[in-house]
């Protein structure tokens, strides 16, 4: 058995890490927009409709869960997002909003992080593979 190149995909072991990195901070992100807009600083006292924003992570966690490479794709644009609302949320809000708006950037970027390190293997390997059908 051949040791892996560095051009070759990362060993299962590592992509499992970052899959299961990514479905944490997904995961979180979605409790903490959940937890944000209905309880901790609603916009409104007693909760606001943008507790609604947390319906696109959590119809992406089963496909994290699987890890399904479309998934961690479409998830990975999806939360820049909530990166951009936790930038100005954290940069305007008053306390403790703007907390959990820098908490939010904080899990938008593990998140993506997770997901480039789970994608980018299977990408390398795809690319390789056409060069070398052509």
């Amino acid at each position: 058995m051949r040791a892996p190149t560095p051009a070759s995909p990362a060993p299962v072991s590592e992509r499992r890490f970052a899959a299961l990195g990514g479905f944490v901070a997904l995961a979180a992100l979605t409790a903490l927009c959940l937890a944000w807009e209905w309880r901790i600083a609603p916009l409104r006292p007693g909760g606001s409709a943008l507790v609604l924003k947390a319906l696109p992570l959590a119809a992406a966690l089963p496909g994290v869960f699987r890890r399904r490479l479309y998934t961690f794709q479409w998830a990975s644009m999806l939360v820049l997002l909530y990166f951009a609302e936790g930038i100005v949320r954290g940069m305007t809000d008053p306390a403790p909003a703007d907390t959990l708006g820098w908490i939010e950037v904080g899990l938008s970027l593990a998140f993506f992080g997770c997901a480039l390190a789970y994608v980018a293997p299977f990408k390398r390997a795809a690319r390789r593979a056409k060069r070398d059908a052509a």
